[in-house]
Formats: C-alpha cells, structure tokens, sequence
C-alpha cells in the first residue's frame, strides 16, 4: 500500500522514544471502562433476554434470576480484581493459568480466550444489528447481515489505527446508552415501588403455580437452567484483567476502578432489566428482542403536543442498544490480540503476532481477529441464540480455571498473605458457580453448536502445541550453532565515548551510533561491512565468519547494526523502552569484542522502533554516508525444508530489508544460515 493512502487509512506514524508515548496511548478509568466494560454491558441486551425467555410462563422465578445474576457478577468480579492485584502486568486467564496451574493448562485457557474474543466481536455485530433492526419492517431484515459485516469492517480500521482513538470515537454512543437505560429501569421499576404487596402477592401465585406443575424439583432444575441461559450476561467481566497493560499508571488501581464501574453498571443493569421484565408483565414477541417488548410497554403511549416522544424515545433507546452492541466487539479487538500478543512471546502462537506497527496497535492480531469474526458470522448467519451458546462454553471454562488457579494460590501462599481467608471463599463460590453453569451449558446445548465450540478449541491447542514444539526445535538448532561456534575470550575495548546521535529522521526515532575511536575505529575511507544482527549469538557470529569466506581478505573493518524493536512486551512504559535500549547496546558491545578478537575495527549502531525494514532503511542511508564503501550484509534462516508452514512461522526479515536498500541504490547481500529440523526431530525422538 502507497504510504499516503497507508497514513490516510491508519494515521500517522508515532514516536516509539517519546516519553509520553505510552501515556498517549493508554486509558483512564473511564475510558477502559467504555472500551472493555461495554462488553460486559452490553451483554445486558441478550444475556437476561436469554434467561427470560427460557422461564417461559413461569416468571414469577425472575425475581430470584435477578438477585442471583447481580450476585454472581459481584462474585466473579471481586475474584478478577484479586487477579488484577497478584498480576499487575495483565494477561488474565491465560496468565494466570500459565504461572499457578503449568504451561499446558494455559495455553488450553489461553486458546479458549482466543476463540472467546472472537466470538465476542461476532456476538455484539449480531446482537447489534438485531436491536436496531427491532423497529425496522420484517421485509428489511434481509440487509441485517450486511450490516453487521459494515460494522465489524468499520471496527477492525479503527483499532488498527489505535486503541484510544477507537475508544474515543464510541465514547458517546455509551454515554446514550447509560441515559436511555437508566431512564428505562427507573421508569419501569420506580412506577411499581407502591406495590410492592400487589407485585408479592403476583410472585407468589406464580411460583405456586410452578410448583403445582413442575414440582420442587422441576422449578429448581427450570431456575438452573434459566440461570446458565443466562451465561452470557457475564462474558464480559475478564476482559479488565487481560487489559492492565493498557491502562494509564498506576496501573493495578486504574484497573480496578475499571472493574468497580463495570461491575456495579452490570449488576444493576442486568438484575434490574429481569425485574422489569418481570413488573411490566413484558413476554416474548417474533422478531423483537425483550428490552424492544419492555420499551414498547414503558414508553409507547408518551406525547408532548402530538409529539410521539415515547416512540422517539424507544428509537433512540434501541438504536444507542445496537450501536453499543457494535462498540462492545471493543474488547475482542482489545484483548483477544493482546492474549495473542502474550501466547507469541511463550512461542504457542507465530512471534509475528506480539510486533506493533507503526501506530503502536497489533495491527496483526487485529485482522485475525477480524478475519475470525467474519467467518464465524458467516457460519451462524446473525443469529444470536446459537452465538451465545459457543460463546458461554469458553467463557466460562476459562473462568473455571483462572479461579482454580487462584484457590490454589491463595492455598499455597497463604503465610505471605494475612488476608488469605478473605479472599479463598470468592474464588471457591466463583469456581463453583462457573463449573456448574458450564457443564449445563455443554449438555443443554452441545448439539445446538456446543460441540463446536469444543471441536475448534481443540484444534487450536493443537495448533498451539505444533507451532511451540517447531519453535523449539529451532531454539535447539539456534543453540547447536553456538556450540560449534563458541564465543571466544572477549578483549578489552580502548573507551567508548558516549553514543551520539547520528541523525533524526522525519516522523521516525532517533538513530543511535556507539562509536570506539582511535585503532579499533573502521577506516570510511575502506571498504567494511555493515552486518545486521539481532541478539548476541552464534547466528550473528557464523553470519560474520560467512562473510570473511565469501570475500577473503576485503572488508577492513565491520559495523553491526541492529534494530530494537518494540514490541508488546516492551511496550509497557517509558521505562520498558530503555531498558531495551540498555540490553541492545550491551549486545552491540559484546560483537564489537568478538570483531576485535578476529583483529577487524569496529562500530555499532542501532535504531529504535516497530517496523525493521523501515528503521533498516534509515540506518543504512546514514552510514553509506558516512562508509561510502561499505557493503550491507544480513544472515537469514534458510531451512532444509522449504514450507508454508515455516514461511508462516518465521519472517524473511533480510530479504525485505535488501529490497528496501538495493530500491534506494544501497549495495546489500543476504547471507543463508541452513538449519536443518529433521535432523533435530530425530534427536528428540531418540531422547523420547
């Protein structure tokens, strides 16, 4: 893509090296509160929907429905914010699994969160598109899937130019959301507060009505299952605790803010629309969703001087609804890549996903998110009921094992925490209630699309476990490297002076260059090479050692050259990015001592930033300038088996940074590094 479209459509580049740059980015309170705990409030609009409407004619239950769903997002919040507290670096689920209950059970909580996220961008564009199309004439509902595609097509290009300027852009739909729902609830609740004996005595007739019926047991197994229905009224709550990483400092109590607002907006939201289904005697109508009914029943008959107000009202109240709706996908476009982002850096998912771009967002995980969504949308065709089903099941699995992973932290470190016996009760009732509503769940629904759910995730822990165990074998091909090629003794450096700026750029961060001056400096005068390296190891070293036999005797000195690349594991505050910056030019040293052990001058150089080829690019214009006789060299991994497979998991860094040089008349080679995995396979094997 041109770079002026490519600006246009995504925005400007950003300062990586700005200290405000992770405060430009992060969120307050209240705007994590819009951003992640939309999905926890918009799930208002279709969890006690569900819940209601599996009581049937016995509605008399949703009084108690009410009190239990307000109780249990209490619960389950009280338990995340502990999370919060024990993992300030966030992650969630996934983390939380990872670290208290082994690799093996995160990454299974991790794929669950995955396959959640996207089934949380698909719910709320399916969700979304049914409130609004509550008011509009059957014959129209033809164009309903077309428009969740426009609205999962319009929230993908906004996350992908940045996390708070999405958050912004939907801020006031969630305001209107808040005043026509609480204008909504107070209405229907407020006008029934003088009978409370009339709606009692109601309540009562009904729910020996049921017992006459049903039985004591049919209306307690009648109440569980509305209860587990009802799932999806929860989906929303971890997203908090996955997004820490984003929140403005101090962190841990900005998030938790966050969870006390998202929280206490959903208890009261969600228990007191079953309490108004409930009052205003609303029932289920063919083609409207239960709060449309509610609305209908409240504000209908309103008029102001032959204004119908109530009906404006209701358009304005479904419409604010939808687009919540749409703007609760948020936390999927938040959160789902971010758990990407944590699972690449542990190697259970390919590392391209934990790179930035240039906006600072994960441009990559977003459009995976968004190409999930999009299939999962298509396979349901919109329809929410089935949605809702696939998306409880993962939900709440990963709610079991995050609250069993604290249970058993607070077991195990109970004498370094006083306050233990306060806490382990909470994630007891909340594993309780979580294992209890998924397996209803998966046997109520396991052929309405539960076992799909199943079946996908599945899959993707086995996905999982392939792209760890080929990362692995690298790592031990990587380290086979090193041993055939020791690093030798380090010599002694003459002293460095400062690093000095060897340029800035527009619209890019500043270029450092250690120089080493006196004998070790490389004459520009001669021709040297400049090799591109990444960390100190065997690669870089055997990359060099390439090079001296491809051209015996040429190069009079060398400069390595490496890019710090900011990524989301150390995009996490000004401080993260120095110590990048710490560690690079600690490695940049260590390769300028093995040069001088092989009797060649030498000088390093680094940038800072997200894209390689883009800060390769600036490096290279900078030192061709200043070595008018250098030659760029890159090593590359070239694997005996050339697959897509290895194609997908590994960048071919080199050869798009030597297109970027030799298009700007920059002279680079790349040198290949074979590295043959069967041979690795075959050891394992043999161990195994």
């Amino acid at each position: 893509m041109p770079k002026s479209l490519s600006r246009f459509i995504f925005g400007a580049p950003r300062n990586v090296r700005d200290p405000n740059a992770f405060h430009n980015v992060s969120l307050i309170a209240l705007l994590a509160w819009v951003g992640l705990g939309a999905d926890g409030l918009s799930s208002s609009a279709y969890g006690p929907d569900e819940a209601f409407r599996a009581l049937g004619e016995h509605t008399g239950l949703a009084f108690f429905l009410a009190l239990a769903t307000a109780l249990t997002v209490i619960i389950i919040s009280y338990g995340y914010s502990r999370i919060i507290e024990q993992f300030p670096a966030g992650g969630g689920g996934y983390v939380v699994a990872s670290r208290l209950l082994g690799d093996r059970v995160g990454v299974i909580s991790g794929a669950a969160l995955l396959v959640d996220y996207v089934l949380t961008i698909t719910i709320s564009v399916a969700s979304g598109a049914d409130a609004i199309f509550s008011f509009i004439p059957h014959d129209l509902h033809v164009w309903k899937l077309p428009l969740s595609f426009c609205g999962l097509a319009i929230l993908t290009l906004m996350n992908m130019r940045g996390v708070k300027e999405s958050v912004t852009a939907i801020t006031p739909i969630f305001i209107v959301f808040l005043i026509t729902h609480a204008a909504l609830l107070l209405l229907a609740i407020g006008v029934h507060l003088g009978d409370v004996g009339v709606v009692s005595q109601e309540v009562r007739e009904n729910i020996s009505r049921s017992t006459a019926t049903l039985g004591v047991f049919g209306v307690f197994k009648l109440f569980v299952r509305a209860y587990s229905m009802g799932g999806g009224t929860y989906t929303g709550i971890e997203a908090v605790s996955n997004g820490v990483a984003m929140m403005r400092e101090p962190r841990v109590q900005t998030a938790q803010r966050t969870m006390v607002l998202m929280a206490s907006s959903l208890a009261i939201t969600a228990g007191g629309l079953l309490l108004a289904y409930l009052l205003m005697h609303a029932h289920p109508e063919p083609g409207k969703t239960m709060n449309a009914v509610l609305l209908e029943r409240v504000a209908s008959t309103w008029e102001l001087a032959d204004v119908p107000v109530g009906r404006i009202f209701i358009i304005v109240a479904l419409l604010s609804e939808g687009a919540l709706l749409f703007v609760a996908a948020q936390a999927g476009f938040l959160d789902g890549p971010r758990v990407m982002a944590n699972m690449a850096v542990d190697s259970w998912f390919p590392h391209r996903f934990a790179a930035l771009s240039d906006r600072l967002s994960m441009r990559n995980g977003v459009a995976l998110m968004a190409a999930a969504a999009a299939g999962a949308l298509l396979y349901t065709r919109g329809n929410v009921s089935k949605i809702v089903v696939m998306y409880s099941i993962n939900v709440f699995l990963t709610f079991s094992l995050s609250n069993l992973a604290m249970t058993v932290f607070w077991v195990k470190h109970r004498s370094d925490h006083k306050k233990w016996w306060r806490h382990l009760p909470a994630h007891l009732v909340a594993l309780l209630l979580c294992v209890s509503i998924l397996a209803i769940t998966i046997a109520e629904k396991f052929t309405e699309g539960g076992w799909l759910t199943l079946v996908v995730t599945t899959l993707l822990v086995a996905l999982c476990f392939m792209i760890r165990r080929h990362y692995r074998l690298v790592g031990l091909a990587i380290a086979k490297l090193d041993r055939d090629l020791p690093s030798p003794p380090e010599v002694e450096l003459p002293a460095s002076s400062a690093p000095t700026t060897c340029g800035d750029f527009v619209e890019t961060p500043a270029t450092y260059l250690h120089e080493h001056h006196g004998s070790n400096d490389p004459d520009p005068e001669k021709p040297i090479a400049v090799l591109f390296v990444g960390s100190y190891s065997g690669l870089g070293r055997h990359a060099l050692f390439t090079l001296l036999r491809m051209f015996p005797g040429h190069f009079k000195g060398v400069v390595f050259a490496t890019i710090a690349v900011i990524d989301s594991e150390s995009f996490k505050g000004a401080d993260q990015v120095e110590a990048l910056e710490q560690r690079t030019r600690d490695q940049l040293v260590r390769y300028e001592r093995f040069a001088a052990t092989l009797g060649l001058p030498a000088a390093s150089v680094f940038a800072v930033g997200t894209e390689v080829a883009d800060e390769a690019e600036l490096i290279a214009l900078e030192l061709v300038r200043r070595y008018p006789k250098a030659l760029f060299v890159g090593g590359q991994l070239l694997f005996e088996e050339d697959t897509v497979w290895n194609r997908i998991l590994h960048n071919e860094t080199a050869f798009i940074v030597q297109q970027r040089l030799q298009r700007s008349g920059i002279p680079m080679i790349v040198a290949p590094l074979r590295v043959d995995l069967k041979q690795h396979r075959a050891v394992r094997a043999r161990v195994a």
